[in-house]
């Protein structure tokens, strides 16, 4: 029996009262996945999916996987129905992975006169848009669904120079309690960004109440954010506990006492030394220091401060017990640190030093994946000219001298449209797009060339 609308909207405000803490667990990608990720400016500009592809990267490196952008800025659905065919389904994927919300809600009205009556109109629009998106999905019966709850609007830092729209993140909250009743009810996938982040926001905001994982505009969340988005993510897919690898050694006996995810060989030992061949199966992920992306003030590494991902994914944890005394570690004749025995029965964990030769081959993957992050901007640049602009004026896809003079029409007074203005009329090309298209290839064929672990000696050697 179909239930009215009014209906369909009051059976997410009974979930939101006790069952938001649940989340489907998300199936992780597996062999030859076209995953694609439709969402707004936060995926549009934002770093989380490029994260979790990282992580593929590293822990799967023969894997082949692709991970593709589907992020326009200032979407809603509505406009993202408009373009599913020409930029989304369009890229095959076998895995589709869609958030919304930010915008469906709405801004301003907010701390205007009537908010209740904005947030309900804002709420009925987006799930009138949103039905017939679902009945679009409906109609992909080879392709996995997954539906993300926005990162939340955060409205209770305090930030200064920016007065919090009260109650917009509540209207949020309303569409992702339909997003999780359309999931439920069509079987498929999903997962909840707005109320995980929320509760970090909250945890720390009762020792520094400036803090947020969600940026100074309380929209776009900084760098770290998409860090901490990319490891919710990759816990909902039940990656949290999984090692890159671990060793562990009785320098006493000389002998393994076990190993995961890698392969350990060639013990040998002396009076002073110790060492063994070393083959993982993964590379430790890497974190990178500089903040990346337009405004960004915080690097990938500082999301470590707020969540543990070092601790639930990210160990190469080597433990070797039976020595006495201070041992130098050497992998592959590089001195990597000095430990002592206590240190080394408690375990080291490798993928936390960043001089390591194996921490060295993830930052050349992470560069890579950086490099290829930056040219899809560019084509999300371009989609963002076609379809915000172009397609509304019959002009999608038009690409010629009438294009281009109708665009310029409009520059004076559409700062976005002029900044964006010289990416397309290079990107309005096919052999400037071709071109773009080659470079990341390439730059793929050397992440599949340099992400392949390598076997390594390990050697602790005895010090004064």
């Amino acid at each position: 029996m179909k239930r009215s609308l009014a209906t369909a909207c009051l059976f997410p405000l009974f979930l939101s009262m006790g069952i938001r803490a649940y989340a489907q667990q998300i199936t992780p990608f597996k062999e030859d996945d076209r995953v694609v990720f439709l969402g707004n400016s936060i995926t549009d500009g934002g770093h989380y999916h490029a994260y979790i592809w990282l992580y593929y990267m590293t822990r799967y490196p023969q894997m082949n996987l692709l991970i593709q952008n589907a992020g326009i800025g200032g979407d809603r659905v509505i406009e993202m129905l408009k373009r599913l065919d020409g930029d989304v389904f369009s890229k095959q994927p076998t895995v589709l992975i869609t958030t919304f919300g930010m915008n469906d809600s709405g801004y301003l009205e907010y701390n205007g006169p009537e908010p209740e009556k904005f947030a309900n109109s804002k709420v009925k629009e987006s799930f009138e848009a949103f039905k017939q998106m679902e009945k679009r999905f409906q109609g992909l019966p080879d392709t996995k669904i997954v539906l993300l709850g926005s990162s939340p609007y955060d409205e209770e830092a305090v930030i200064q120079d920016n007065t919090a729209l009260k109650d917009k993140n509540k209207a949020m909250l309303r569409i992702v309690d339909f997003q999780r009743a359309s999931a439920d009810q069509n079987n498929w996938e999903f997962f909840d960004f707005n109320q995980s982040m929320t509760d970090i926001n909250r945890r720390f905001q009762k020792t520094d109440a400036s803090f947020t994982i969600c940026g100074n505009d309380r929209v776009h969340p900084d760098t770290d954010g998409h860090m901490v988005m990319a490891y919710l993510f990759l816990k909902a897919q039940g990656f949290a506990g999984k090692k890159v690898a671990e060793i562990a050694i009785d320098a006493s006996k000389k002998r393994i006492v076990s190993s995961a995810n890698c392969t350990l060989s060639d013990i040998k030992k002396n009076a002073t030394r110790i060492s063994f061949d070393y083959q993982a199966n993964a590379l430790p992920y890497p974190l990178d220091t500089i903040p990346r992306g337009w405004g960004s003030k915080k690097s990938q590494s500082d999301a470590i401060k707020v969540v543990p991902f070092i601790e639930e994914m990210n160990q190469e944890l080597l433990t070797v017990t039976g020595l006495n005394g201070n041992h130098k570690l050497l992998i592959d004749d590089e001195v990597i640190g000095v430990w002592s025995a206590a240190d080394f029965a408690k375990g080291i964990n490798l993928a936390t030093l960043t001089n390591t030769p194996q921490y060295q081959q993830a930052l050349r993957v992470m560069h890579l994946n950086e490099a290829r992050w930056e040219i899809e901007r560019q084509f999300r640049d371009y989609a963002w000219v076609q379809y915000n602009f172009f397609q509304p004026r019959g002009l999608l896809d038009a690409n010629n001298r009438k294009a281009i003079e109708v665009l310029d029409q409009h520059i004076s007074t559409d700062g976005w449209l002029r900044a964006k203005r010289d990416l397309y009329a290079k990107a309005m090309f096919p052999e400037v797009r071709d071109a773009w298209q080659g470079q990341m290839d390439l730059l793929l064929d050397a992440i599949k060339d340099v992400n392949t672990p390598k076997k390594r000696t390990l050697s602790l050697v005895r010090v004064k």
